[in-house]
């Protein structure tokens, strides 16, 4: 989340906001997590955030400074509490499935299409999500294609190869069948909008 991130004002936020807050700050308190809260602009009695800590499933456990701190599970069929700094490992496990699953990347302004093989989009997406990448709004799957959003306007194309390189970081066990290729992105002189618009009558 960036600070231009808006919020609506509901629990279901207030919620999201706290998982955020607890997996990228060693929270070792109520009180420490409430003035952090208070610095996104939300402000909760010590009964409400109690209550969301209860209902987030949170639990405090040893970071690797050995401080006890805030922790909620994760997603998924994966459910251990992670200490704050050890998302860093979503990179390592979206560049592995990309080696495992990415098929193919096209660009276009600043999306992305990959296609995976049948039923491993979703999972593809999910590992994109995990893995925060500043320069990736969000995800969306279907069966078999993931859809990146950038933030960069016109980043897509850059995004896409970066995507490829994670894809050749490990070695695929069939080469042939699943070797990543991209198709070039279609440029603003050779579109069919731009064609159109400068074609004789």
């Amino acid at each position: 989340m960036t600070e231009s991130t808006l919020r609506p004002g509901t629990k279901n936020a207030r919620h999201q906001q706290i998982v955020d807050l607890v997996t990228h700050h060693e929270v070792r308190s109520q009180g420490e997590l409430a003035a952090l809260l208070v610095e996104q602009g939300v402000s909760v009695t010590q009964a409400t955030l109690s209550r969301d800590l209860l209902e987030l499933d949170a639990v405090k456990i040893r970071a690797a400074s050995g401080a006890l701190v805030y922790a909620v599970p994760a997603e998924g069929g994966d459910r251990r509490p992670a200490a704050p700094g050890e998302t860093a490992s979503g990179q390592a496990r979206l560049v592995k499935l990309c080696a495992e699953l990415l098929v193919s990347a096209e660009s276009s302004a600043n999306l992305v299409v990959l296609r995976t093989p049948p039923g491993a989009a979703q999972y593809l997406a999910s590992a994109f999500d995990k893995a925060e990448l500043h320069e990736v709004l969000g995800t969306i799957a279907g069966d078999d294609t993931v859809l990146v959003i950038g933030r960069d306007a016109a980043g897509g194309e850059a995004l896409a190869r970066r995507f490829l390189d994670f894809a050749s970081t490990t070695p695929r066990t069939d080469t042939t069948d699943m070797r990543p290729a991209m198709r070039p992105a279609v440029s603003p002189a050779t579109s069919p909008a731009t064609s159109l618009a400068t074609s004789p009558a």
